[in-house]
This record gives structure tokens, C-alpha cells and sequence, in this order.
């Protein structure tokens, strides 16, 4: 019999950069579902990460300073239980902080 139990990943970022990276990971290499991946601040206050990254970082001024670097990004999906180590893998690999299920 086959385990078709699911459990949910998540993983948390220091930047978007990285959690769209993440996204892409499992999208392209797991074949989840977009409306199936949750992207949210690992707190209660709205952040674009922790440190600046991508058109944040490249700005003529120095970084930018309009969206607030609030702490960390959270990544989560609902996966195959069998998925859990390939995906765990794949987040690492985009840059995740921390990876955990429930």
C-alpha cells in the first residue's frame, strides 16, 4: 500500500529573492501547484525581507529604503510525505534559514 499522506513544509528566507527562488524550486522540479505554495512574512509585521536583494540592492542612492526590511519570509507548501527530503533539499539550495514540517 502506498503512503499518500501529506504534510506541510515550510521554510523561512532572508530575502524575497530567495523565496521566489524557493517557489521556483517547487514548481519547476516538484511539480506543485502555484496556488498550492503560501508566501508570507515569518512574523506579524509586513516585511520584504531582511536584508535588501535584487532591485532593492542595485539602486543609484545605495539600497533602498521604501520597502521595510522587517525580518524573515516564510515559504510553505502542502507535499507527499515521500517528497519531504527532496523538497527539503531544494529549499536549502534556493537559501532557506530553516526548514520544518507539521
Amino acid at each position: 500500500m502506498a503512503d499518500d499522506s501529506t504534510t506541510t513544509i515550510r521554510a523561512t528566507f532572508e530575502t524575497r529573492e530567495a523565496a521566489d527562488l524557493a517557489v521556483e524550486h517547487l514548481v519547476q522540479q516538484h511539480g506543485i501547484s502555484r496556488p498550492d505554495i503560501f508566501i508570507q512574512s515569518a512574523t506579524d509585521r509586513n516585511t520584504a525581507g531582511s536584508v535588501p536583494s535584487g532591485g532593492d540592492a542595485a539602486h543609484e542612492e545605495g539600497a533602498r529604503r521604501d520597502a521595510p526590511l522587517e525580518g524573515q519570509i516564510e515559504v510553505s507548501a502542502d507535499i507527499a510525505s515521500s517528497q519531504f527530503a527532496a523538497v527539503q533539499r531544494s529549499l536549502g539550495h534556493a537559501g532557506a534559514l530553516r526548514v520544518s514540517s507539521r
